[in-house]
């Protein structure tokens, strides 16, 4: 929250202005403000607001305007800005930070200028009278007001006078001549600025127009108010009297070298209030702005310069270095430095050979000078370190596709990172080029469209450039050409040079050293949006010290971008470019063993990952397509192995959707495997269909019947979890049929356990029980205690749902028991869950919830999001059962919500009927 006096009294918050009540209230807030900080006496507040004679109830007046203001403050959330109206000592105190306070910050400002001296000094100034909106505590009238106005009216004036002593120092006084007259004007009786604009306008050359301000205010003086003019003013004039007229020198040109701002300029609220922030804090701003190439960095910092140009009345100096121009030479530092001589008036004879004494020159010449220097499309520091100014009043701005690290250590430059343009401004940009009529007629096509450009403001201009050039075609034809990736670059070239996106990026890649060039190439080549430090290290070939060198360097070129540690991503367009020039300049068996060595590291690891969140689970015989030795990820427990394939989940799948591409059917059915207890237990059931289809064309192409087996019975597991019930129990039969070919008695009991499971949900308990009990018998058979756990467990729900609440009961507990002896917290945690079942159905509802809490709890550490909302509709029974409607409605309510997080909306609207049906 701010606070104005300076103008009308007033309090705003953010851009809205805050209702501070009628001119009494407001007076008493005046005062206040006026003394922030200090406790004012409930007397001298009455003084103030009402003079010499208040009214007889001026002191319940003056307690209901506390009252209100601080209702207004508190309504304001003002207290999060550590504002606060308390009652102290007899009076009352605003406790306020003065910098909220524009009198306050005024008149630090005022001092701290006074006290800099030379620009920096007018800086603050400027900034000082900036503060002013007018006449202060415009609205509040009364003695003290106009006391008070009158005070601050003189500080300002001496605020003025104070930049026009700096500004005359430096010889500016014609652009004084404007507001001084205004200053006259105002306050015609003020005999300092009648004397100083004498002044100016005599070294302006024009010592005439001073006599005649002199014997016009002296006439005004005589005829108004019967005096002459004070001994200041009379000095002056008699000065003017006794010196020659002033020879006006002509000075060198100002510079003003910036292009024009570019057309169609959308968005960059943040980057252009950050670099005003930056402008505003340093003294001394050299201001680096990076980012990939075609992010509009150029055309950011030219709206920027040309919307601020009063900042920068000296003048302003540009330059391109061309230092990634795919078609001209780069411009040296000693080229620029002779440009910039010129443009400040030295004669081209003039201007030194030897590059220091150039360098030093121009150090002279732009010091104390309030100016804008522009050095774009800079390649590295060493390029621009001569450019620099060496005083403190002159602003540099730097556009860079690298980082320039080095400006910021060696000349502590600030670092402004452009990136893409959101979708809002994305998309403002792109219609306020085509045309809103255009685009809302093809609403989806310039969805499109945007889509495919990311955001690269370049991409989004060459786009919106072609659709212009022929308005009457459809934008269809663009989306055609952009919607195969083989051909997307191609469509992004208007067919001018810095008007095509490969050749940027090709400009870019070309400046990389030749160990980042490699990689680049190969990162083209990985699946998936991201990748992690250790897939990078496999891919390259490199231990990860190595790896992270080669991203540290791909990453100063903005080629690639580290969005969270360790985890790195490209731009659609930057990959599109790096899979070009990965096919034609790495040979087939250099991609082929890159793949090769990035698909084994995430085979080895998702399946290392899985033992750790299934390690009760059947294991396979891994054949991973490289044997290279990377290192695996750094996971030794289940909530690292959690979110290990949250990171990776996206790289694991289109990893494999890479393998079946290209046949490596071993491995994608294994990667299925891998992949299968996250989707299942993070209720990604579309995710596990698709693996396992995958896997499933994959296996059929293998010989050993085994992987078929698994493939067909994993499919249809995933298939009946996503609700699909067509073939599952065919392919769950086919399943079985290949495990007793193969004799395998364990798979063939976890086949009969899922048919048993798939029956139940079909509601068909009997042939449901069978199936479990078959599993049952078969894993007491091969002697592994967990699973027989999940075959009891299985068979007390099918005993549950027959009505045999009693042997359900038995059979939960034993269940139970071994889960919890062989340390199987999810078999625990179904064991809860189905206890919980039993409990409910026998009338035991206070047992059965605090079954079903333990299981939730329970699923939350080991990860299980998918069976959470099912377990919370039966909580939700079971309160309604004991006819607690409140608590059973916040808990179907609560899996409605986790339903529809999950796309499961059958299951969201049977939860959404029972809230309705409590309704009734």
């Amino acid at each position: 929250m701010e606070f104005q006096v300076l103008g009308p009294v007033a309090a705003t918050v953010g851009d809205h202005q805050v209702d501070m009540g009628p001119p009494r209230q407001r007076c008493v807030l005046a005062v206040l403000l006026v003394e922030a900080g200090s406790v004012v006496p409930a007397e001298q507040l009455i003084d103030r607001v009402w003079g010499h004679s208040p009214p007889g109830a001026a002191r319940s007046t003056l307690y209901s305007y506390v009252t209100r203001l601080r209702g207004v403050l508190q309504s304001q959330r003002a207290e999060a800005d550590d504002v606060a109206l308390v009652r102290q000592a007899g009076g009352y105190l605003l406790r306020v930070a003065p910098e909220r306070v524009d009198l306050h910050r005024f008149r630090r400002l005022v001092k701290e200028g006074h006290a800099a001296g030379d620009e920096s000094g007018s800086v603050l100034l400027r900034q000082a009278l900036a503060l002013w909106q007018g006449d202060s505590l415009t609205g509040v009238s009364g003695i003290w007001a106009e006391r008070t106005r009158a005070q601050l009216d003189d500080e300002r004036v001496m605020a003025h006078l104070l930049y026009q002593d700096l500004q005359l120092d430096r010889g500016r006084h014609e652009d004084l001549l404007p507001d001084l007259r205004d200053l006259v004007a105002s306050h015609p009786f003020d005999e300092r600025l009648v004397a100083r604009l004498m002044t100016v306008l005599d070294r302006s050359g024009r010592q005439a127009d001073a006599l005649r301000l002199y014997e016009q205010v002296r006439s005004q003086l005589a005829e108004q108010l019967g005096v002459d003019p004070g001994p200041e003013l009379r000095a002056r004039h008699l000065e003017l009297l006794s010196s020659p007229p002033v020879s006006v020198a002509v000075a060198p040109p100002v510079p003003r070298q910036l292009p024009m701002s570019p057309a169609g300029f959308e968005g960059r609220a943040r980057e252009l209030a950050e670099l005003d922030r930056i402008d505003d804090e340093t003294r001394e701003a050299v201001i680096t702005v990076v980012g990939t190439g075609g992010a509009g960095k150029t055309c950011l910092v030219l709206h920027w310069a040309n919307q601020r140009l009063d900042r920068f009345p000296d003048g302003q100096l540009y330059a391109n270095l061309r230092g990634f121009s795919p078609t001209r030479e780069h411009l040296s530092p000693s080229a620029v430095l002779r440009n910039f001589l010129e443009s400040l008036g030295v004669e081209p004879t003039a201007v030194p050979s030897d590059d220091n004494a150039r360098a030093a020159l121009y150090r002279s010449l732009v010091a104390g000078r309030r100016m804008l220097i522009v050095l774009d499309d800079v390649r590295d520091g060493d390029a621009v370190t001569s450019l620099l100014p060496g005083g403190p009043a002159c602003t540099v701005l730097v556009t860079s596709r690298n980082q320039l690290t080095g400006l910021a250590v060696t000349h502590g430059a600030r670092t402004l990172t452009v990136d893409m343009l959101s979708r809002e401004e994305a998309r403002g940009m792109f219609i306020g080029r085509i045309g809103a009529v255009r685009a809302a007629a093809e609403k989806d096509t310039v969805s499109a469209l945007l889509e495919h450009c990311g955001g690269l403001p370049l991409a989004l201009g060459i786009l919106a450039a072609r659709a212009t050039v022929h308005p009457q075609f459809p934008l269809a034809l663009l989306a055609e050409e952009l919607n195969e990736e083989c051909g997307r670059l191609d469509a992004l070239n208007a067919g001018a040079s810095g008007a095509d996106v490969r050749a940027v990026f090709a400009a870019s890649y070309r400046a990389l050293p030749a160990f980042a060039a490699r990689a680049f190439t190969l990162l083209g080549l990985a699946p998936g949006s991201s990748i992690g430090l250790p897939a990078v290290a496999a891919l390259l070939g490199l231990p990860i010290p190595g790896a992270r060198t080669v991203l540290r360097a791909l990453e100063m070129a903005h080629l690639v971008q580290q969005y969270a540690p360790l985890r790195y991503r490209m731009h659609d367009l930057v990959r599109l470019y790096a899979m070009e020039v990965a096919e034609r300049d790495l040979p087939a068996d250099g991609r082929d063993a890159a793949m090769r060595r990035l698909v084994g590291f995430y085979l080895r690891g998702s399946y290392a990952a899985d033992r750790l969140l299934y390690p009760h689970r059947l294991t396979i015989d891994l054949k991973s397509p490289s044997d290279d030795g990377a290192a695996l990820p750094a996971v030794t427990n289940r909530a690292e192995a959690l979110a290990w394939f949250a990171a990776e989940y996206s790289a694991l799948l289109a990893t494999l959707r890479f393998c079946a591409a290209h046949a490596w059917d071993a491995t994608t059915w294994q990667l299925a495997w891998t992949l299968d207890t996250y989707c299942w237990r993070q209720c990604r059931l579309a995710g596990g269909v698709e693996i396992w289809e995958a896997g499933f064309e994959a296996a059929e192409r293998v010989a050993d019947p085994t992987p078929r087996a698994i493939a067909r019975w994993r499919l249809a597991y995933a298939r009946a979890h996503a609700g699909e019930r067509d073939g599952v129990l065919d392919q769950l039969r086919e399943s079985l049929v290949l495990f007793e070919e193969t004799g395998d008695t364990a798979s063939q009991g976890q086949v009969h356990q899922s048919l048993g499971w798939f029956l139940s949900r079909r509601g068909e308990p009997e042939m449901a029980l069978h199936h479990t009990e078959r599993a049952l018998a078969m894993y007491q058979d091969v002697g592994n205690p967990t699973w027989e756990a999940n075959a009891l467990n299985g068979v007390a729900w099918c005993l549950a749902q027959l009505d045999q609440d009693e042997k359900a009961l038995l059979h939960g507990e034993q269940a139970l028991e071994l889960f919890r002896k062989n340390e199987d917290g999810d078999g625990e945690a179904a064991a809860l869950d189905s206890l919980g079942y039993i409990a409910h159905h026998m009338g035991r509802h206070r047992e059965a919830i605090a079954y079903y809490r333990s299981a939730t709890r329970l699923r939350n550490v080991v990860g299980n999001a998918t069976q959470e909302p099912d377990t919370l509709v039966r909580i939700g029974d079971s309160h309604a059962a004991l006819g607690e409607m409140f608590q059973a409605r916040e808990a179907w309510e609560r899996a409605a919500l986790l339903y529809r997080g999950q796309h499961r909306a059958s299951d969201a609207e049977r939860a959404e009927a029972r809230i309705d049906a409590a309704r009734d």
